[in-house]
């Protein structure tokens, strides 16, 4: 609970893996009523990483502080490890710099390279990963051997995003990251947590492995991969949960891909 003594408020909005979404400029104006600490409000730190700035801009809905893992969709290209911290306010800026110079926490000129070079397409691609995520949902949404789909982008049928309206508001699209659970059965009549695996082992173009926000696209069962750390507590998610990272490749070809693993699984 927020109090006198709370001296940040840190959050991912969407979340990974199920992309629920925080709305940054309530949460912002909820903190701006905390009694301070020090004689200061607490900062509110937005975690940007699955939305990058060229979808969503927290510093514009109140945050103080937007954190990005550059390693995903603003270097863009799956071959840097890199954060980017920014600010629009003086005072956090120059405790940020003290705390980079007193740690040493600088990147190297390649990796700024490769971040930079990222940069100068972002626009473009986040345009593709949103189009691409929005057909590879709908596609998800519309079948009946998929029983629960998360997009943000979905705002009707049975897998309409609960938060849709929050992330029209805003997010200027809703992405490139889609979370599904297929149902049990398929032609082998496997459980669900087994036909999770099977789809992620069967596509060719969506590449099993962790990390997103590449070009390419990714397909994971975060369970037993990125999330294995959490199993048994809390943050535990599903083992029939799949995560993909919908890339820039041809739509038509990422559906194609999908619905092959989908009907083998």
């Amino acid at each position: 609970a927020l109090n006198e003594r709370t001296r940040l408020v840190w959050f991912e909005t969407p979340t990974n893996p199920w992309l629920k979404l925080v709305d940054v400029a309530m949460v912002a104006d909820t903190v701006g009523h905390v009694p301070a600490a020090r004689g200061e409000r607490p900062l509110v730190v937005v975690d940007n990483t699955f939305a990058s700035p060229a979808l969503q801009r927290p510093i514009h809905l109140g945050a103080d502080v937007s954190f990005h893992s550059s390693t995903k969709y603003l270097a863009g290209h799956s071959d840097t490890v890199s954060g980017v911290a920014a600010t629009n306010r003086g005072d956090v800026a120059e405790r940020l710099r003290f705390l980079q110079n007193a740690m040493g926490a600088v990147p190297g000129p390649f990796d700024c390279f490769l971040a930079l070079r990222g940069l100068r397409t972002l626009a473009l691609r986040m345009d593709r990963h949103a189009a691409n995520g929005t057909a590879i949902a709908s596609m998800l949404s519309a079948r009946d051997d998929v029983e629960l789909v998360r997009y943000p982008g979905l705002a009707e049928g049975r897998h309409a995003h609960p938060q849709a309206a929050l992330a029209d508001r805003q997010m200027r699209l809703p992405g490139g990251m889609v979370s599904f659970i297929p149902s049990a059965g398929g032609r082998s009549h496997r459980s669900a947590a087994e036909r999770a695996r099977a789809i992620s082992e069967a596509t060719r173009i969506f590449a099993l492995a962790e990390s997103l926000g590449g070009v390419e696209s990714l397909i994971e069962v975060p369970a037993v991969m990125t999330h294995a750390s959490v199993a048994g507590s809390p943050l535990e998610v599903p083992d029939s949960l799949v995560r993909l990272s919908c890339g820039i490749e041809a739509a038509d070809d990422l559906l194609a891909d999908l619905g092959q693993a989908l009907d083998r699984a």
